[in-house]
């Protein structure tokens, strides 16, 4: 007998009550009433009180929960506001002055990774900053929309007038970043991610959909393989965020890296 699939409510919904909206929270985080009560060091009776609308909670007890749910910054503001308190958490451009200090060390870390690329991307996967060495990478695009500004690195890589035509192992990596993308879904609530996933997996990719497709490589990791002017470049890719951040840009902030996976790739990005 097939088993019906059950839907939590949107824990993003600003129509829910304070309660609701921690409760979904604990549902998408897949956890017991009893399980979070012990790592937020409450009783699981106030807790329950709390998700039933029977008591309502303090801005600590929001704050608490929220942690022991992990629950993004952007979100605990959110949570804050329908509890009835004032968000905790600021939120700037990464351009403002106040900024410049977290601004300076992406930059930093931008210009120390040549001559292999490297670029930062926001919550939504846009391009915010990049070092010189991603441009001739993207020459030949075919739809100069696509690296028009603000350039989506998810889109870019998957569309097929981005770079999907000269990704020579295109149906991995297709898996390979379509579940990285799944996961940052699954753990944020966003719906504009939740649009981007759904954008991106209409793309397709030939033989992405064949069975097997998403199979992990034989190596250590999936690697992007991209053909270029310059031949085949074989990249691993590492993700790099701000381990203390208590401001939402910054905490939204991702760092993508990219090392060659083979000496050959390594060889023509040093220009050896």
């Amino acid at each position: 007998m097939a088993t019906a699939t059950v839907l939590h409510p949107d824990p993003t919904d600003a129509r829910l009550p304070i309660g609701e909206r921690l409760r979904a929270w604990r549902q998408r985080r897949r956890r017991s009433q009893l399980d979070l009560a012990l790592d937020a060091e409450v009783s699981q009776r106030h807790l329950s009180f709390v998700e039933s609308g029977r008591a309502a909670p303090s801005r600590e007890m929001v704050l608490r929960l929220a942690a022991a749910l992990d629950v993004p910054l952007r979100e605990r503001n959110a949570l804050l506001l329908a509890a009835g308190y004032a968000p905790v958490y600021p939120e700037r451009p990464l351009g403002a002055p106040d900024m410049a200090a977290a601004r300076d060390a992406v930059e930093r870390i931008l210009r120390a990774h040549m001559p292999f690329p490297a670029l930062a991307i926001d919550r939504h996967w846009n391009i915010v900053a990049a070092n010189e060495a991603v441009a001739p990478l993207l020459a030949g695009v075919e739809d100069p929309a696509l690296v028009a500004p603000l350039v989506n690195g998810m889109r870019l890589s998957l569309h097929p007038r981005g770079l999907a035509p000269r990704i020579a192992n295109l149906p991995r990596w297709r898996a390979h970043l379509l579940e990285r993308l799944r996961r940052q879904v699954d753990a944020s609530g966003d719906r504009k991610l939740a649009a981007l996933l759904e954008e991106v997996r209409s793309f397709g990719a030939g033989a992405a959909e064949e069975p097997g497709a998403e199979a992990a490589d034989d190596g250590i990791a999936v690697p992007m393989e991209l053909d270029t002017p310059r031949g085949r470049l074989s990249f691993l890719s590492t993700t790099m965020v701000f381990g203390t951040p208590v401001e939402v840009t910054l905490s939204e902030l991702a760092i993508e890296a990219f090392y060659p996976a083979d000496a050959r790739t390594a060889a023509l990005l040093a220009g050896r």
